[in-house]
């Protein structure tokens, strides 16, 4: 039987080994940690430029009411006008705006219609006159309709 005897230069290069395997654990461990965080960073960049382009979306849509008002009382004003009225449903359906119903009869909904105006003294609120149309944007209320309520 033999008896192994580590020499000095042995256990050094053991020593050696065991903290460079130590380091490198530690170094792959902060790698793994920064790519993490930059992931994290991307994600979030990617977040804030898809937030920014829905705000830049939202303003020029909400810009465009006014004009939308102007349309929707010239079209009904003037018959000549009535076919813009289908090109301009079609456009407004691709812009993911849509028109919050406000008929006249229509139950009243604080949610969706502004009322400005109330007439009668009964239970039940159903709109009376569409004064401004409201819309929907992207399936959120953009603008409440605002409406005339009649209670009956």
């Amino acid at each position: 039987m033999k008896k192994e005897v580590k020499d000095k230069g042995d256990v050094e290069g053991e020593e050696r080994y065991a903290e460079l395997e130590a380091k490198i654990a530690e170094l792959t461990g902060d790698v793994q940690r920064t790519r993490a965080d930059f992931e994290n960073y991307r994600k979030q960049v990617e977040l804030q430029k898809e937030n920014e382009r829905k705000a830049v979306r939202l303003a020029t849509v909400y810009k465009m009411l006014p004009l939308l008002d102007d349309l929707d009382r010239a079209i009904a004003s003037y018959a000549e006008l009535k076919p813009l009225e289908g090109s301009l449903n079609k456009t407004l359906k691709e812009l993911t705006l849509a028109k919050i119903e406000a008929g006249e009869g229509v139950e009243f909904n604080p949610d969706l219609h502004e009322a400005v105006m109330a007439e009668g003294d009964g239970e039940k609120e159903v709109i009376g006159e569409v004064l401004r149309p409201g819309y929907y944007y992207e399936g959120e209320v953009l603008r409440p309709a605002m409406v005339k309520v009649k209670k009956i």
